[in-house]
């Protein structure tokens, strides 16, 4: 079996059809929680900030451990998930668990998504979601719970590619990790993707929608995921984004702007690998998505300050909710933080 037939889970590749688009107009932006963070607005467990990035207001949670107490300065863990998603998902409790740990932990709401503003809803830009991270960084340097000189960044699936390329560039971040990352390159893309040709007009719709809205403020978009709808981004049964239990929640819209495949399937971060630096763990399994793109990025990051850890038998989604998966993960987060800062 090679490593594109290992993703174990097909309906997530299921493409999106352009002829059962839905033209949606620019939605209204939502409100804005706080202008920014106080040190007397700190406490312990979920404190709702909001921070600036290239003009758009970005709304996200910090956590801090049960035992904070003003004039605390933690170590940080910016956490990202997996690509359409919102803080309220697997980055949400992921940052909840490792403020469980004695960290402060960061999850926000990428522009266009959640509650942060941007008018081109449910845009996956990873030229965008790269500087609102580099943006989150500059914004926690300046919270007084944050030790700036200790922040780590931790990426779940497609952020995974979007965390290692700012960790690639902006020194800020001290500390690496990724969970069941989906790192891709083109001939990645080619193969789950249905080939260079399909490949190729998929970025031409993607660019075709992004130049109707910037003409018309019209946003083009499909549904995330659907059991039904075969132009849904990822068709199928697909449990996760499917059941309120799990993903599924009421503030996730379940949307796909179809602009968003021109920047996408273009993303490369595979060459940034040779630029890490920091301390690095992977955490991935052989049943989960393109563990070979996961593999090969790794296997570029200079040194030996690295640990690539195998959790298999685990799906793509047991990663994001799974209580033993989960904390698996979270407890090897937790050592490698531990030795890193």
């Amino acid at each position: 079996m090679n490593a594109l037939t290992r993703i174990g889970i097909a309906a997530l590749m299921t493409l999106s059809s352009a002829t059962a688009m839905s033209n949606y107009p620019v939605q209204a932006e939502p409100a804005q929680i706080v202008q920014s963070v106080q040190q007397s607005q700190l406490k312990s467990g979920l404190n709702r900030v909001t921070f600036k990035s290239e003009g758009e207001t970005l709304v996200g949670n910090l956590y801090l451990p049960a035992n904070y107490k003003t004039g605390d300065k933690l170590p940080t863990v910016i956490v990202t998930g997996a690509w359409m998603t919102i803080k309220e998902q697997m980055a949400g409790l992921y940052a909840q668990k490792l403020s469980e740990q004695g960290f402060a932990a960061f999850a926000f709401d990428f522009r266009t998504f959640g509650e942060s503003t941007g008018k081109l809803r449910n845009f996956e830009s990873p030229t965008a979601k790269i500087e609102d991270i580099k943006n989150a960084v500059t914004f926690l340097q300046t919270v007084d719970a944050v030790d700036r000189d200790r922040i780590a960044g931790l990426g779940i699936c497609a952020s995974a590619g979007y965390m290692t390329t700012v960790v690639a560039e902006d020194s800020r971040i001290r500390s690496l990790i990724t969970v069941a990352p989906w790192i891709h390159n083109p001939v990645i893309v080619n193969a789950v993707y249905g080939g260079e040709a399909a490949v190729q007009e998929r970025i031409a719709t993607g660019r075709a929608a992004k130049a109707k809205f910037l003409q018309t403020g019209k946003v083009e978009s499909v549904l995330a995921t659907s059991k039904t709808d075969r132009s849904a981004v990822m068709f199928g049964e697909i449990d996760y984004y499917q059941n309120p239990q799990r993903g599924a929640i009421p503030q996730w819209e379940n949307r796909f702007a179809v602009a968003s495949w021109a920047e996408w399937l273009t993303f490369n971060p595979m060459p940034e690998a040779k630029n890490i630096k920091v301390p690095t763990l992977f955490v991935h399994s052989e049943k989960a998505a393109i563990p070979d793109g996961a593999r090969q990025f790794f296997a570029k990051i200079p040194g030996q300050n690295k640990r690539f850890v195998w959790l298999n038998d685990n799906t793509q989604f047991d990663f994001y909710d799974k209580e033993a998966t989960v904390n698996q993960a979270i407890a090897l987060i937790t050592n490698h933080l531990q030795a890193s800062f």
